[in-house]
């Protein structure tokens, strides 16, 4: 349909309006649902010690919920022989920083995770203007342990395990989220999420998605293909 067929009166908008919100509305109930079951999900505790490095030392999993309830990660893909980080994982990470008060009122502490070494890290940090918490698993198999880095044999055999599957990825490194509840001592891993399941962690999608054009990714050889780190975007004009 071209855009002039769909140039209609406003009472006619209307009607087709009203249909849609019916359908948002369905879909919001939904979403509620399945919020609420993401909430009922059964527990792990967990056993193995991990450490993580940050500019002020060594971390604990346990430091990192900062005495909160609940702790957020979110799996920044940056391989310890990459230069700089993921330009989708960067795209996601500009929403992030906004958040963090927010969630702090909510009892839940957040940090972003990467397989780099911390130098390579609090470089592009410092290139980003980032400020959110950020550190290094690289002496750790915390990426591993979570899906979210690969041995080499397993992208050469198209058998890598992202996603609660083992299928093709193309690199050492995917994108992910992960949480976790404190009980007295005990630490849980209650959820994690991969792939198109981080979509509500992108609020420029989100936004997009309102749009008449929406994300324009139809004719890309891949979504998100036209992502670039934010400094690397032409100027915006003021």
């Amino acid at each position: 349909m071209s855009m002039s067929d769909r140039i209609v009166t406003r009472e006619r908008w209307t009607e087709a309006r009203k249909a849609l919100l019916a359908r948002e509305k369905a879909f919001t109930r939904e979403r509620d649902a399945l919020s609420a079951a993401r909430r009922e999900l059964p527990m792990v505790k967990l056993e193995k010690q991990y450490v993580f490095e940050e500019p002020t030392g060594k971390r604990s999993l346990a430091e990192l919920f900062d005495g909160k309830r609940q702790l957020v990660i979110y799996h920044f893909m940056f391989h310890p022989t990459w230069e700089a980080g993921c330009k989708a994982c960067s795209y996601v990470a500009d929403h992030f920083t906004g958040a963090l008060v927010h969630l702090a009122a909510r009892g839940t502490a957040f940090a972003a995770v990467s397989r780099a070494p911390l130098p390579k890290i609090e470089a592009f940090r410092k290139r980003m203007g980032w400020t959110f918490r950020w550190l290094s698993s690289f002496e750790s198999d915390f990426n591993f342990d979570f899906g979210v880095s690969f041995r080499p044999e397993d992208v050469a055999a198209k058998a890598t395990p992202y996603n609660y599957k083992r299928q093709a990825f193309p690199q050492l490194e995917g994108p992910g989220l992960s949480v976790f509840l404190r009980d007295g001592e005990d630490m849980l891993h209650t959820y994690s999420t991969y792939g198109r399941g981080l979509d509500p962690v992108m609020n420029t999608y989100n936004i997009l998605d309102l749009t008449p054009l929406g994300r324009q990714e139809d004719d890309l050889p891949y979504p998100m293909a036209w992502i670039r780190h934010h400094d690397s975007y032409a100027p915006v004009e003021p």
